[in-house]
């Protein structure tokens, strides 16, 4: 049956509810406070938005599959704490390893998304091999990376880092931060292994039936244990951006951050049912959360309550993406 004109437009509106208030809340900001569209309020935004899309990034590829990662945000801690232990200062009174010198941040980087890539594997292990569901393997491994977290640091927060180390936020190229470019970077990666790659063939084959999708001789196993690794490595990077930001890091850093960026990828377009979703999907989930953020501070909301009104924009979206699941079938 061929939609009216005013079906489509009705359509269109409650589709994009969100995004269209989000953008009439940001105008309306803009125009009753002098500092909002300034370029420094941008640059701020676009870098907190940097790791912050690294992680929904790493997330989507689950949630596409019809999963989830919820040891996201102790991974980010992890990958943090062992980046940190790693990138402090030969002289810091509180270093980690006395009188080891500093590794270059790349090679610490390195270590710390290889071994949280290797609990990420485990926890697709488990998901793909043992048939466990996606929330309780990521709920088990949450709790284990954390209490290995804790034993590795005694629960101690870190700092003296490297200049080496920090030039990561403070340092710009073209004008923008290098946490930016590295945000860029990632998001062009996975944007490639999305669209051009039969990995990402297989994570939408999995989403969409993963019955079919064994059946169309697609290695799901292999490629479920594949796409928990990488979320987990990108969950490490995030870590190290945050901790580059920061100046320091702790057991704590990233926590709940998985939430957010679950939401962020529905708000965006990722199906939580899954089988669809983009890149620029969980990029303008991102924004979207973040600009609401900005807003709501500039306008002056109580600082506690803005968390209810995230909220309610999360309530709205997931419910969004289930109608038009629900209107599919």
């Amino acid at each position: 049956m061929q939609k009216t004109q005013s079906q489509k437009i009705r359509d269109f509106l409650i589709n994009n509810g969100v995004i269209i208030v989000m953008i009439v809340l940001v105008i309306y900001t803009g125009m009753t406070s002098k500092n909002f569209f300034t370029v420094n309020n941008f640059l701020n935004l676009f870098a907190n938005m940097s790791y912050r899309l690294v992680i929904a990034l790493g997330i989507a590829g689950c949630v596409i599959t019809g999963g989830c990662d919820l040891s996201g945000g102790r991974m980010i801690g992890l990958g943090a704490c062992i980046a940190g232990t790693l990138l402090q200062k030969i002289d810091y009174a509180g270093k980690f390893f006395p009188g080891m010198n500093p590794l270059p941040p790349l090679v610490a980087l390195l270590v710390a998304m290889l071994i949280c890539a290797c609990f990420g594997a485990v926890t697709g292990w488990f998901i793909a091999y043992l048939s466990v569901p996606p929330f309780i393997s990521t709920l088990a491994m949450m709790e284990i990376v954390y209490g290995l977290n804790m034993i590795y640091t005694n629960s101690t927060p870190l700092g003296g880092y490297t200049t080496a180390y920090t030039n990561f936020s403070t340092g710009k190229f073209l004008g923008l931060s290098w946490l930016i470019w590295i945000a860029l970077l990632v998001a062009a990666i996975t944007w490639f292994i999305f669209n051009m790659t039969r990995h990402g063939k297989y994570m939408y084959a999995i989403g969409g039936n993963v019955q079919a999708a064994e059946v169309a001789g697609v290695p799901v196993k292999k490629t479920l244990v594949i796409i928990y690794a990488k979320a987990s490595a990108f969950f490490a990077l995030a870590g190290f951006m945050i901790g580059a930001k920061a100046g320091g890091a702790s057991v704590n850093t990233g926590l709940s951050y998985e939430m957010e960026a679950i939401a962020a990828c529905a708000l965006g377009g990722v199906s939580v049912t899954g089988g669809r979703g983009k890149v620029s999907s969980a990029f303008i989930g991102v924004a979207v959360l973040e600009l609401l953020k900005v807003a709501l501070q500039f306008l002056g909301m109580n600082a506690n309550a803005q968390f209810i009104a995230i909220g309610i924009v999360i309530f709205i979206a997931i419910s969004l993406d289930i109608r038009k699941y629900v209107a599919k079938k």
